[in-house]
């Protein structure tokens, strides 16, 4: 049997005709017919006594009847909350860069685009961005290292670390040197908190050096990218930072930026789940996310 067959059967009862249910459901009455002696044939039981003026339920038609119409009403349900055409909502989880200083321009630019499209967005570092699409919390994600063979991970930009340090003195003079790295990886340290793509990055740059956390002097661990440059300012150590949370401080001569000479550049992954099937609206935006280099593994 069929869900075809099946609305067939309850509109003949609710319309009390085959004419009419033929009408209703925009089909020809030898469809409607076929469908329902097809339905009758498969369960080997009369549904429907038809006579010249009306159609009645036999005992076993009453309990089909009763059974159809509560898996009409579920598929409906599974239509409503799946279909393309309803509810497009993106749930879409970030890391902190993407999620500051990316999103913020993403979002009205593909809106322009898509006004029927919304987005629910939620922050947290790049392994709860990895741990939310593989629950299924997330549709997407925007983080700062790739996640598991389980996700397909699209590189759609890139980000430069550099090191931040308070306007005092002290590194004011060491700007002015050479190789300043050696003094500066000397001061206190805040770092990200673990599962964080920028600490990835950070520990990264650090194996080039022979240096690991260990051998540093981490006053404290922060989650944030705005609490870490106002610990930065008060004074309190050093960071390692994206240059684009970084620039506005930098430039109203808040902060000091030092470059860091290798390894300090990585890729923003756009993720979803590998065996996924994306919507219509939410390929849209990982095409319009990634551009032309990213949207072959889209096709």
């Amino acid at each position: 049997m069929d869900l075809k067959q099946l609305e067939c059967f309850v509109a003949v009862v609710n319309h009390g005709s085959f004419t009419a249910a033929a009408e209703h459901l925009y089909l020809s009455q030898p469809t409607v017919s076929a469908h329902i002696r097809a339905l009758e044939e498969e369960l080997g039981r009369r549904l429907l006594l038809r006579t010249t003026k009306s159609v009645e339920l036999t005992p076993k038609g009453r309990e089909v009847f009763d059974c159809a119409v509560k898996m009409l009403a579920l598929e409906s349900h599974i239509r409503r909350t799946c279909g393309p055409d309803e509810g497009k909502i993106i749930r879409l989880g970030a890391s902190t860069i993407p999620s500051a200083y990316i999103l913020p321009q993403l979002l009205p630019e593909f809106g322009r685009l898509h006004p029927e499209v919304y987005f629910n967005v939620t922050q947290t570092n790049s392994q709860g961005v990895a741990q939310g699409l593989i629950d299924g919390v997330f549709d997407l994600g925007l983080m700062g290292m790739k996640g598991d063979e389980r996700l397909t991970c699209l590189p759609f930009c890139e980000d430069r670390m550099v090191l931040i340090a308070p306007v005092t003195e002290k590194y004011l003079a060491l700007q002015r040197e050479e190789n300043p790295l050696p003094e500066l990886l000397k001061s206190p340290m805040i770092l990200r908190e673990k599962g964080s793509g920028s600490l990835k990055t950070a520990d990264r740059f650090l194996s080039t050096l022979n240096l690991t956390e260990a051998q540093l002097t981490v006053a404290a661990r922060v989650n944030d990218q705005e609490a870490i440059k106002n610990l930065v300012q008060s004074g309190i150590g050093v960071s390692f930072l994206s240059e684009r949370a970084a620039r506005a401080a930098v430039r109203e001569k808040r902060l000091l930026q030092f470059e860091l000479p290798f390894q300090s550049t990585r890729s923003l992954y756009l993720a979803y789940r590998r065996e996924f099937i994306l919507q219509p609206h939410i390929k849209a935006f990982c095409k319009f996310t990634v551009g032309e280099s990213g949207q072959k593994a889209l096709l």
